[in-house]
């Protein structure tokens, strides 16, 4: 007589990763409501309702994204359903995504009492991946909210653009209080970044339960640098394309905003600052450098993987046009030690589509300073890291703590990152041995194109589970977005 299913699923047959386990142990996974609820050997088929065979695959806890922008380029509902797509079919289960007041998301200024729940009703029934966002305070009254953001809609992280001030989102840029869309009278700056920062202490406070994921994100790079240097560069000859915008954004410019950032955290005891996206080694330098000078700000250290992938040469250069700019190899290959060094968190994809169409200047196509910035690429995360990681010698375990375990710790994801009794049952299959090319054609994005097209890579995303449920298997999305909203607190 055959038992009882008291399961809802049973994944078999998988090599199960975990953040704190060297060993990869062949296991069987049993899901109940959503959650891992036992994992053991050879759990009998007949105590589940459905079983899927994971045919010896490696089972990677979901991959969390911390850092990724929807409804940037083109409307937010729109962009929640082709990119949280494009998300799970990299292994993606929680999108985190940046988003402001302003030009471009939802073009809105104002308060977000209002703007934030007009951005909950776009994102509701289009993620196929579990969400949550990130918010910059704007405007002096925006630092009012921040209670408000936390008590009633569960948001614990924000952020500044340190450039935003005095320098535009694709260039130099004199009209910063329209795009901002921020009062004449009020400024963007140095002082506004102190006030967030005594703003977020506030928060610690009055809510010490949640002080650990309570954090400010910073975008590393000073205005005023950036300003004097693209002048100089727009008019070298000897410079175009990824060069010249590397050269028209110096990676000093990263090292010294990283500097005044560290102050003024150590000055407003503003204890929990994320340096979002280091591009260069003068930015691991000076962030390195100021954990040291302040051991007791909690920082933490961020790559994206189109740092980790692409360099100034690669062919498909206006593609790739981001703040901070692709740097030379060398910064590269500084990146990457600092990775196996343990010095980086977690590595993200600062996912933002933009069309081709938008990319590139249709009457100069060519012209890196007409192209805007900031590309997609959540779907190439887990894979870009597997395959080059695995090159130079990264265990699978310290990819799950990156990709995984150390954002969703951070951000207050307490039941996601790991493939563990009681945990969501987020979980990306993998097949270690099989490569593949990189090709936009494929991809759910709506973006068209990719920089990292041609590029090939081993470790091929082959299933994706969402808090037990396929949504992703064998190159096709599955189902309608089940997506949840992460409120977290």
């Amino acid at each position: 007589m055959s038992e009882t299913p008291v399961l809802d699923q049973i994944i078999k047959n998988v090599r199960v990763v975990r953040p704190h386990q060297d060993v990869i142990e062949l296991l069987d996974l049993g899901i109940k409501d959503g959650k891992f609820a036992q994992i053991a050997p050879d759990i009998s088929p007949d105590t589940g309702k459905q079983v899927f065979d994971g045919k010896n695959l490696l089972a990677f806890p979901g991959v969390v994204d911390a850092h990724m922008h929807v409804g940037i380029y083109q409307s937010l509902d729109k962009d929640a359903v082709t990119e949280s797509k494009a998300a799970a079919m990299g292994g993606v289960t929680s999108s985190l995504n940046y988003i402001r007041t302003g030009q471009y998301y939802l073009n809105k200024g104002g308060s977000y009492r209002d703007f934030f729940p007009e951005v909950l009703a776009l994102s509701a029934g289009n993620f196929f991946v579990d969400y949550a966002y990130h918010i910059a305070p704007i405007a002096s009254q925006h630092i009012d909210e921040i209670p408000l953001l936390f008590e009633e809609y569960g948001i614990s992280s924000f952020k500044i653009f340190m450039f935003y001030g005095g320098y535009g989102l694709h260039g130099l840029s004199d009209q910063q209080n329209l795009f901002l869309m921020i009062n004449k009278e009020e400024r963007y700056d140095f002082a506004h970044f102190e006030f967030i920062m005594r703003g977020l202490t506030r928060l610690m406070e009055k809510h010490p339960e949640a002080r650990d994921t309570i954090s400010l994100s910073l975008h590393c790079e000073v205005a005023e640098i950036l300003n004097a240097y693209t002048k100089i560069v727009e008019n070298d000859p000897s410079l175009s394309g990824l060069h010249a915008y590397s050269a028209a954004r110096p990676p000093h410019s990263e090292g010294l905003a990283i500097c005044i950032a560290s102050y003024l955290a150590n000055e407003t005891n503003c204890a929990n600052i994320n340096l979002l996206h280091l591009s260069s080694r003068k930015a691991m330098e000076a962030a390195l450098t100021m954990q040291t000078a302040f051991p007791h700000i909690n920082f933490r250290r961020e790559v994206t993987v189109g740092h980790l992938l692409l360099d100034v040469d690669t062919p498909n250069g206006i593609w790739a046009k981001v703040n901070p700019p692709i740097r030379p190899r060398a910064d590269v290959e500084y990146l990457w030690q600092a990775v196996l060094n343990n010095q980086v968190d977690w590595i993200v994809s600062d996912h933002a589509c933009c069309s081709a169409e938008q990319k590139r200047s249709a009457k100069d196509p060519n012209n890196i300073w007409l192209a805007k910035s900031g590309f997609g690429g959540t779907e190439y995360l887990l894979s870009g890291v597997f395959s080059e990681g695995s090159k130079r010698g990264m265990s699978y375990n310290q990819m799950a703590k990156l990709l995984s375990w150390n954002p969703s710790r951070r951000f207050g994801l307490l039941e996601k990152g790991d493939i563990a009794v009681g945990f969501d049952a987020d979980l990306v299959l993998v097949d270690s041995n099989e490569s593949f090319v990189v090709c936009a054609a494929e991809s759910e994005s709506q973006q068209g194109y990719t920089p990292f097209e041609g590029v090939e890579l081993t470790g091929r995303v082959k299933s994706t589970f969402l808090r037990g449920n396929l949504i992703y298997n064998n190159g096709q999305v599955l189902g309608s977005p089940t997506g949840r909203y992460l409120k977290r607190a």
